[in-house]
């Protein structure tokens, strides 16, 4: 007995619902798991930025327009479970149209390596645009602002980049599937 799940026996549109809802799944799983503190899964009391990846699995293969997209949604998203200020919606756009702008099929090959470099890269992106605006609230020094900046965005850096293949390689999969059922 096959118990295989085939995709291509479902219309269209239920393949469509589908795919949203793993879509959306996969979203509601990120937020989870953000405010929760496993043990390994901390550094200098900093978590992996799970929506980030997220916004980056789903930018890698898309649009500017769809990556600033999603980057606004997560962002919004974020701010509603933290202080609203400083805002995580510029972050995270920065981050899905810098993401999707990448010219990747001339210069990275969609591998973990490649994938966790560009998480590193737009962990410090966020972290720094995070920083700036903790600049303009003016409620503490530069130089506090700063100091802290450094070891958050390292921090965050290295375990988003760390854990990006456990969402991105899962996501990247489905969507890939999706997409060739779509041509067919």
């Amino acid at each position: 007995m096959n118990n295989t799940f085939n995709l291509s026996q479902f219309s269209p549109r239920v393949r469509q619902l589908i795919n949203w809802t793993v879509t959306a799944g996969s979203v509601l799983l990120c937020v989870m798991v953000l405010p929760t503190r496993l043990p390994g899964m901390e550094l200098l009391g900093i978590a992996p930025n799970w929506l980030l990846i997220w916004v980056v699995a789903w930018s890698i293969k898309r649009t500017a327009l769809q990556g600033a997209m999603a980057g606004f949604a997560l962002g919004l998203i974020q701010d509603g479970m933290t202080a609203p200020e400083p805002t995580h919606v510029l972050s995270l756009v920065l981050v899905g149209v810098l993401t999707a702008r990448m010219q990747k099929q001339r210069y990275i090959q969609e591998d973990f390596i490649s994938v966790a470099l560009i998480v590193f890269g737009m962990a410090v992106v966020a972290e720094t645009v995070t920083a700036i605006q903790y600049s303009f609230m003016g409620d503490r020094t530069l130089a506090e602002i700063w100091t802290d900046h450094q070891r958050i965005a390292l921090s965050s850096a290295i375990l988003s980049s760390l854990w990006a293949p456990v969402v991105y390689y899962p996501l990247s999969r489905w969507w890939e599937q999706m997409h060739l059922l779509e041509q067919s």
